[in-house]
Order: C-alpha cells, then sequence, then structure tokens
C-alpha cells in the first residue's frame, strides 16, 4: 500500500501547486510534468485501446461486415444536409486535436459535422499485394497487423497516429520514397462518398480524373471512406550504414547518388551545417548482426517494457493540452516545415533555408514524383527525382517573424517548382497557391461533382491569409 499511497501525496501535491500557480503557468514553463505524470500515461492507454480493439476487429471479421452499413450512415447524413438547405460547408467530424497537424481547424465550429466512424483494416489480399483499409486506420495498426504476417507498405511513415486518410489527402511528413514515390503514389484505389451522397469507386483506370485530384485535396472533392494500398514482402531487420560527409557540394553529391541506387531500400540525410551531413542508406535483411547497439541491453525484453512505453507521448494530446499562449508561441518562435524540392536544386535549396530560418539538423528524404495529373507533379512529362527538406525546431536568424520569413521561403520553393507538405502552416496568398499547385484538373472536378457548395476550396482550408 505504501507505494500508491506515496503516489497518491505526490498527485494531491501537484494538484495543489497547479491551483496555487494556475494551469496554463505549469502548460508552459513546467510542460515537462505534466507530460510525464499524465500524458505518457495516458498515451500508453489509448496504445492499448487501440491495439485490443483493432485486433479483435480484424479477428471477429466483423470489420467487412459493418463497413457497408457505415458508409450507408455517412451518405445518409450528406444527404439530410442537402434536404436541409447545405446552409453551410460540411466536414468530417473528427476533433481537430486528434490529427498530427500543429494547425488549428476552426472551420470545424462552422461547418456542418459529418460522423466518419471508419478506423478498421478490412482486408489483407497476399496475392493480389494489396491491403484495403478505412481512412481512420494508423501507420500503427498497419505496421502492427502486417508485420506479424510478413509484410509491409512500401512507404510506411514512423509515426504510428498517421491516418491513412490524412496521408492521402493532404500528405504527410515521413511520407516519401526514392523508389515508390509519395504515399498517394503506392495507392491503387479509393472509395468516396460525393457532396450529393453518392458513392464511388476511382482507380487508374476508372473514374482516373477523380483518382487523380484526390491526393491532396484535403477532403475538399469528398468523404474518403476506404483506401487500397500496395503491400510488399517484409524482411526481419534492416541493415543501415551512416557516412559522414563534408562540404555541402560533396554531401549534395553523396545524397544524390544515394538516392539514384535502387538497391538502397531506405535513404534519408541530416545536415547538421552547411558543411556537416551524415548519409544514412538502409536495406532489408533477415540476418542480424550482433552487439551493434549504443544500448547493449537496449533489446533486452525486460528494458523494453519498463522503459520502452515511456516515448513518445501522442501529437494529438500535447495539442489537446498546450493552450492558446503555448500555440501562439510554438507558431511564432519555432519552424515545423517539410518543403519538397527538385534534387537538382538541393544546395540552392539548402542555402535558402540556412538563410531564412537558420534551423538545424535539417531531415533530408529522397523520393521520386512521377509524371501524373493533379496538384502536385513534376514540371516535365517525366518522373523527376525530388528532395523532401524537414526543418522542425526554433530558428536561429535574427529577429524571425513567422510570416515574413515563411512567405520568402515559400516564394523560394515555388521559384523551383517545388510544393509545401500541407499538414504545415502555410502564409501563401491565393494566387501563389495555385502557382505553386496545378489546380486545373482539381477546379474542374469541383465544378463537374458539385462541390462549391460543399466543401471550401482547399486553399481556404490550408492558407492563414483565409483563415483569419
Amino acid at each position: 500500500m505504501e507505494p500508491a499511497v506515496s503516489l497518491a501525496v505526490c498527485a494531491l501535491l501537484f494538484l495543489l501547486w497547479v491551483r496555487v500557480k494556475g494551469l496554463e503557468f505549469v502548460l508552459i514553463h513546467q510542460r515537462w510534468v505534466f507530460v510525464c505524470l499524465f500524458l505518457l500515461p495516458l498515451s500508453l492507454i489509448f496504445d492499448i485501446y487501440y491495439y485490443v480493439r483493432a485486433w479483435v476487429v480484424f479477428k471477429l471479421s466483423s470489420a467487412p461486415r459493418l463497413h457497408g452499413q457505415r458508409v450507408r450512415d455517412i451518405q445518409k447524413q450528406v444527404r439530410e444536409w442537402k434536404e436541409q438547405g447545405s446552409k453551410t460547408f460540411m466536414c468530417t467530424g473528427r476533433p481537430g486535436w486528434l490529427t498530427v497537424s500543429l494547425r488549428v481547424g476552426k472551420y470545424k465550429k462552422t461547418h456542418k459535422n459529418i460522423m466518419i466512424n471508419l478506423m478498421d483494416i478490412l482486408e489483407v489480399d497476399t496475392k493480389k499485394q494489396i491491403v484495403r483499409v478505412e481512412p481512420l486506420v494508423t501507420m500503427g495498426q498497419v505496421t502492427a497487423l502486417l508485420t506479424s504476417i510478413g509484410w509491409t507498405l512500401p512507404v510506411l511513415p514512423e509515426l504510428d497516429d498517421l491516418t491513412v486518410g490524412g496521408l492521402i489527402m493532404g500528405t504527410g511528413i515521413e511520407s516519401s520514397s526514392h523508389k515508390y514515390g509519395l504515399f498517394q503514389h503506392i495507392c491503387t484505389a479509393y472509395e468516396l462518398v460525393l457532396a450529393d451522397g453518392s458513392f464511388v469507386r476511382c482507380t487508374p483506370s476508372e473514374n482516373s480524373d477523380l483518382f487523380y485530384a484526390v491526393p491532396w485535396s484535403c477532403g475538399t472533392l469528398g468523404f474518403l471512406v476506404a483506401a487500397e494500398i500496395r503491400i510488399i514482402p517484409a524482411k526481419k531487420y534492416v541493415r543501415l550504414r551512416f557516412e559522414p560527409v563534408w562540404g555541402l557540394e560533396a554531401i549534395c553529391d553523396k545524397f544524390t547518388r544515394e538516392s539514384q541506387r535502387l538497391e538502397n531500400h531506405f535513404v534519408e540525410g541530416l545536415l547538421y551545417s552547411l558543411d556537416e551531413a551524415v548519409i544514412m542508406t538502409g536495406v532489408m535483411t533477415d540476418q542480424a548482426e550482433p552487439s551493434k547497439d549504443i544500448i547493449p541491453f537496449g533489446n533486452n525484453p525486460i528494458f523494453r517494457y519498463l522503459f520502452g512505453w515511456m516515448v513518445p507521448p501522442k501529437i494529438s494530446l500535447l495539442k489537446l493540452t498546450q493552450g492558446e499562449t503555448l500555440r501562439k508561441l510554438y507558431e511564432q518562435h519555432h519552424v515545423v516545415q517539410d518543403m519538397l524540392v527538385p534534387m537538382k536544386c538541393l544546395s540552392q535549396a539548402v542555402h535558402t533555408f540556412h538563410n531564412d530560418i537558420h534551423v538545424y539538423p535539417i531531415w533530408l528524404c529522397p523520393f521520386i514524383l512521377p509524371s501524373q495529373p493533379g496538384l502536385v507533379h513534376p514540371k516535365g512529362d517525366e518522373a523527376e527525382l525530388y528532395v523532401d527538406i524537414g526543418a522542425y525546431g526554433e530558428p536561429r536568424v535574427k529577429h524571425f517573424e513567422a510570416r515574413s520569413c515563411m512567405r520568402q521561403l515559400e516564394k523560394f520553393v515555388r521559384s523551383v517548382h517545388g510544393f509545401q507538405m500541407l499538414y504545415a502552416d502555410c502564409y501563401m496568398s491565393r494566387e501563389e497557391f495555385w502557382e505553386m499547385f496545378d489546380g486545373s484538373l482539381y477546379h474542374r472536378l469541383r465544378e463537374r461533382l458539385g462541390c462549391q457548395d460543399a466543401f471550401p476550396e482547399v486553399y481556404d482550408k490550408i492558407c492563414k491569409a483565409a483563415r483569419h
């Protein structure tokens, strides 16, 4: 009983301290205490609940039976909205704090919320090498199931809370590959409920215009209700090679060459300054090399079960508890951005990041961008190698001001026919936004499918200029 009493006393003292200091003070100045005592255990409880739920649902095969009924419920909600006069735009009813994006979606309070209760894996077909999933299925769910049967996604983001729908509709961090492209490029079919309540399935050969317009559309063409995604055989381990490189020219040359080698399954770079980087390449293997861990007992089951659960806390819970003051501090004093630029412009891009925001380390992740219709494609008619430049942290430039610095960076990205990932804060005007993205197919489909009165334009959901 003594440990329980001690824990209760500590919790009581903490609550008294919060009452004296004020919750906002604690969340801003002593956030680690709140995270360690509350968010980390709560994150664990969330993960256990969703893992158990997903396992039970898949074993009982209840998801495929219930999927049709859930889709019909979404259709019913849309038709009721239409019968009631279509007075406001529609959006999903999923709370904004559950998304990984740091952006706060104020439209959730003014638009008609359509409840989308679709969070299950529907089917795994190893013969066709396809997994069919609902849009709220997370990368954690996919990983747990597929690896247990020896398969994986060709593009698998490491953040467990990222959802299939978010990665398709809005693209997302960590979703690129020098072999397979972006997450959307491993998808083979989408199923949607449209603005009139009808259901449609689209593939590269069936309703192909809609298939290519859906990625990056942020739910402004219809409600995604299922997706089919390619899977590939998985091996037990990944053999990683770390190579330090000095000098920006040598860094860019080495990174480009490794990104062009298809025998590499994974390629990443960490840039620590203009002249220092580590290039990492990985290949899947069934053979492990022993005694190479930094912590020799790091893979010991006891160590992993006692301490492995503690990190990381869920981003959604951090968002839920950050408060308006802390959100504004992050917005004005932190950068969280992924810019996609042609590989041939890497050196120029690194200099621009260095001068405009000066955030290190910078994450470099290559990907092949196919020449396909839609919002995002290369300038020419052939596939082109791009690089995702990720900057996350506190800028070190003097007198950093988020809006002016980011607009300068966005201007550079547009000038080299690059793209900004839409999970991040965007400061472009409407004209600048549609200069960056090809809206020809998107706008044509919005008119054909009657989306103008049903969903806001993607710019109005994404960009700060439209939301303030």
